[in-house]
């Protein structure tokens, strides 16, 4: 089975490991250079409160692109699976796609909270339109 709605879905993983690429070549100078302690009994934020913001965002956007990216990936395969990965799906697919890169390259540098939420906020409502055309077709 080929499906266009395939290619957003493929794009939104290439990306995730584009900020994983990212996450890495910004954290491991910056553990090196910071001296930090790296203590497995040690909590996670305590390991974090050693980096630069500007290095923790990378990894925060990281781990939001573990979290709702795994609904647009559901949804995704569900309307190419009943071959509705067509048109307006696709399209929907797309501007998901986009508006998460949008996301990750404010969240990963300059991080103005607002704006991040703003295009968070529009990709939710576009995963949402999707979730209902697929359900408008499963049920």
């Amino acid at each position: 089975m080929h499906s266009p709605i395939l290619a957003p879905l493929v794009a939104l993983v290439l990306w995730s490991l584009v900020m994983m690429a990212w996450l890495y070549a910004t954290r491991i100078p910056a553990v090196i250079r910071n001296q930090v302690r790296l203590d497995p009994h040690q909590p996670a934020a305590d390991f974090h409160a050693q980096l630069p913001a500007e290095v923790r965002w990378k990894a925060d956007n990281y781990n939001h692109l573990m979290e709702q990216p795994t609904l647009f990936y559901a949804v995704v395969l569900t309307l190419a699976v009943l071959d509705q990965g067509t048109g307006l799906n696709t399209a929907l697919a797309w501007l998901y796609v986009g508006l998460r890169i949008a996301h990750s390259l404010v969240q990963a540098t300059v991080n103005v909270v607002m704006l991040r939420f703003a295009i968070f906020m529009a990709a939710s409502l576009v995963l949402l339109a999707m979730s209902i055309r697929a359900a408008l077709v499963v049920l």
